[in-house]
């Protein structure tokens, strides 16, 4: 039987359970990150970069390099980390395995802690139940940039079967020391407390609601909100490999236990993680979601006036300028990346940038690994909250008045199959229009797609994939109407007519 082509996207490697995503292809990755950690003069564990970050650290180059195992509550994700382990145990690295489901944040906040030359995290994320996956952490506590995944691809290829199926059987492993069963909450508790303002949020009295949608937040979001005094109403907690029959993805329908359960209850707020804890859903206390594009704009405000956090900000691409309003406020300067936290968390790596967010629902701060985080962002929620001692809406409705009304929506299509789409991105590329719902175009952005600034602040962004012939629309106004006629003109341009 062929090897299966191992692809990288922004979330990591992902195929379906008992298809192209088995216990063979995750061997094969996991000696192909071995390979990659010993040879890789760039991001491997013999690295300039790599060996600097030690001894800033005060760490001396380890005789054998060890690697962050972690896996979510998916069907069989135990049983495929510790062949992980069993792979990178035969390779010569130590293994330090967590013995139950943890979170990414708290993965990737083990590799940074432990200095450990990678993280092998089995997750699919917020992807359907019956997908398994492999997110790959470097060093750096980070999602992988795109050159250490195509070495991750490339290196798979190149395995011989003999090679990818080289193993020490797991309890020889255990038994001999190479892998080491760990408990990762710990540390990554006293993390997350340190980044908020413990004192006040214990003395709020805050209720809240917690809902980790049966995934690997489950034993991490709600006993770490009850560390700081809060009290919690616990939601969805029980592992459940199909999701309680839904993809556990942030949405505001996917939040419909949590809204009911704040409303009926009166609680301050509601607090939801995805299936890995990487994205983050806020409930406020009247049932209404705060979408990710107004969150980033509270914690910034948050950041900057109640903790005094100085530095630039980070946003995608595509993410509403209501955060850029809101730095404005405090003499903030904002950089655009490319759609993709890596993008974001390449910025936040060199220590200048003090919040990068996304409207998808990733969030880092100064001081935390350079990933997204949704426990991190759902406890700077409840601190604003505790700060404030009102409302998340009281507090947008006073930004409002000094920001503007920002209105956005991002909207998926399917192209027709009548539609050339790579003629479509040819002449978007060198012939776009000009003029878009009535109004000329100011400026346009080809950084990720094509985006469309107009003079009054709105925009519109597109972005075309030839293969899926599918499209994303974003669109962004002051006010709906206008937002609605931009996402208009973005499907007739889509479909060519322009």
């Amino acid at each position: 039987m062929a090897a299966v082509n191992i692809k990288f996207g922004p979330a990591g490697f992902r195929a379906v359970i008992a298809d192209k995503f088995t216990i063979s292809s995750l061997r094969r990755l996991a000696h192909a990150a071995a390979e990659h950690l010993r040879e890789n003069r760039e991001y491997g564990c013999k690295s300039e970069e790599y060996l600097l970050h030690l001894r800033n650290s005060g760490q001396p180059a380890p005789k054998l390099p060890h690697v962050v195992i972690g896996h979510d509550t998916r069907y069989f994700a135990a049983e495929f980390a510790r062949n992980a382990a069993e792979a990178f145990a035969a390779e010569g690295f130590t293994v330090l395995l967590s013995g139950a489901e943890a979170p990414t944040p708290a993965v990737a906040f083990a590799v940074r802690k432990t200095f450990a030359a990678g993280g092998f995290m089995l997750t699919a994320g917020s992807a359907p139940a019956h997908c398994g996956g492999v997110f790959w952490i470097p060093y750096w506590g980070g999602p992988a940039l795109p050159e250490v995944a195509q070495d991750l691809e490339l290196r798979a290829q190149g395995l011989t079967i003999a090679e990818s199926e080289k193993i020490i059987p797991y309890d020889q492993a255990v038994s001999s020391g190479v892998v080491k069963i760990s408990e990762l909450s710990e540390n990554y508790f006293k993390q997350l407390i340190s980044l908020v303002d413990a004192p006040a949020i214990k003395k709020a009295g805050l209720k809240v609601a917690a809902d980790p949608m049966h995934g690997s937040a489950a034993a991490y979001l709600r006993p770490v909100l009850e560390r700081l005094g809060v009290k919690v109403t616990p939601l969805r907690e029980a592992r459940d490999v199909m999701f309680g029959g839904s993809v556990p993805e942030i949405s505001e329908p996917n939040l419909k236990p949590l809204r009911d359960a704040v409303t009926k209850n009166r609680l301050n707020l509601g607090l939801a993680c995805d299936g890995d804890a990487s994205r983050y859903g806020i409930i406020d206390s009247d049932g209404a979601w705060i979408p990710p594009n107004l969150v980033l704009g509270l914690a910034i405000e948050h950041l900057a006036r109640n903790r005094g956090f100085k530095g630039r900000i980070a946003r995608s691409l595509m993410t509403s300028h209501f955060a850029d309003a809101v730095a404005r406020q405090y003499g903030l300067t904002v950089r655009e990346t490319p759609v993709g936290f890596r993008h974001i968390g390449a910025l936040l790596r060199t220590g200048q940038y003090m919040i990068g967010g996304e409207e998808s629902g990733g969030l880092s701060i100064a001081g935390h690994t350079p990933a997204p985080d949704g426990i991190l962002t759902c406890l700077l929620m409840a601190d604003m909250a505790a700060r404030e001692r009102k409302p998340l809406r009281q507090i947008l409705a006073a930004l409002r008045k000094k920001t503007g009304s920002f209105v956005n929506t991002k909207t998926d299509i399917r192209v027709d199959q009548g539609v050339n789409l790579p003629a479509v991105i040819e002449r978007l590329t060198h012939r776009p229009p000009l003029s878009l719902a009535g109004a000329s175009v100011w400026r346009i952005d080809h950084t990720d797609g094509f985006k469309f600034i107009m003079k009054d602040g709105s925009w519109l962004g597109l972005r075309p994939f030839a293969a899926e012939h599918s499209a994303e629309i974003y669109a962004e106004a002051s006010e709906k109407a206008r937002m609605d006629a931009l996402v208009q003109s973005g499907i007739k341009i889509i479909n060519g007519k322009f």
